[in-house]
């Protein structure tokens, strides 16, 4: 056994004694079975050995369970005190909505994971209705690789105040002049993974129902008209420079919309210039 090995099956005995209260120690002989429907190959050459039966051990393991999530369910309310704003509260949220919040929350020990949900506790006690249950449900089951897309795609989303959601803009058309039918109208689009957002991060953002799958359109800007979004504290005017524009984004769900709420990323510079190059033949981006 090499010692990488040693040291892994050493780190893993070390976490199921830490889960089931009870160190595992290697038999003697491996555990034999008479069952003519066993077509095992490789046994459980490991047991716990201790004077108490199985009942009493699974209580242990019982009450280790509950202290962790005693302990996480208080690690996150701190965090949500430590967080929350000194802002007038608009009212307290629903019971039913903090029973659900601390069922799915208490069984979160990563750190990072903790204060997600402590801005969501804080959202939601300062105004209550931010958060849906699904949002929750759906944030208790995201995996690391999907949190990390939508992180990814936090930084490129703009606020559109008038809807209030979030859209990441992806380019523009120009439709053809009804003299010119037969014309295509001019197309721009970026390429998103030259900003961090690659296309597979993007289907699992659809996957998971934070983006809508297909993209969608503005209404048709005539020259001097635009469109109005926020990134963090900055808002950008894209106002056209000729007639029959159309903006094309993707547009986030409302769950994507409010679990955009909890990352406040400033806007990425990369696509910041992308946004620009795509645009300027057709737009005057005004940053405020």
């Amino acid at each position: 056994m090499t010692i990488k090995n040693a040291q892994a099956r050493s780190s893993l005995a070390l976490l199921i004694e830490e889960k089931l209260g009870y160190a595992m120690t290697k038999q003697v002989k491996p555990v034999s079975t008479n069952s003519r429907y066993s077509h095992t190959t490789s046994q459980n050459n490991f047991s716990i050995q201790s004077p108490h039966g199985t009942l009493k051990r699974a209580l242990k393991r019982s009450q280790l369970q509950r202290i962790q999530r005693q302990q996480n369910i208080e690690s996150i309310m701190g965090m949500s005190l430590t967080l929350c704003p000194d802002v007038t509260s608009r009212g307290r949220p629903d019971p039913d909505w903090l029973e659900h919040f601390i069922t799915l929350a208490e069984d979160i020990a990563n750190q990072t994971m903790q204060k997600l949900w402590a801005k969501i506790l804080v959202g939601e006690s300062i105004a209550p209705g931010t958060f849906s249950i699904k949002s929750l449900q759906t944030l208790k089951l995201m995996t690391q690789r999907e949190a990390e897309a939508l992180q990814k795609c936090a930084s490129l989303c703009g606020y559109l105040e008038k809807e209030d959601s979030y859209l990441i803009i992806l380019g523009y058309y120009k439709k053809p002049s009804i003299l010119d039918l037969l014309r295509k109208g001019s197309t721009e689009t970026m390429n998103l993974s030259q900003a961090g957002l690659s296309f597979p991060q993007i289907l699992t953002l659809m996957d998971i129902n934070l983006m809508y799958r297909q993209e969608i359109e503005s209404a048709s800007l005539q020259k001097g008209q635009s469109l109005t979004l926020v990134y963090q504290n900055k808002r950008i005017n894209f106002e056209a420079k000729s007639n029959d524009l159309v903006l094309s984004y993707y547009k986030l769900t409302q769950t994507g919309d409010e679990l955009k709420k909890l990352i406040n990323t400033p806007v990425n510079k990369a696509y910041k210039q992308l946004l620009s190059k795509t645009l300027e033949e057709e737009f005057n981006l005004l940053w405020e």
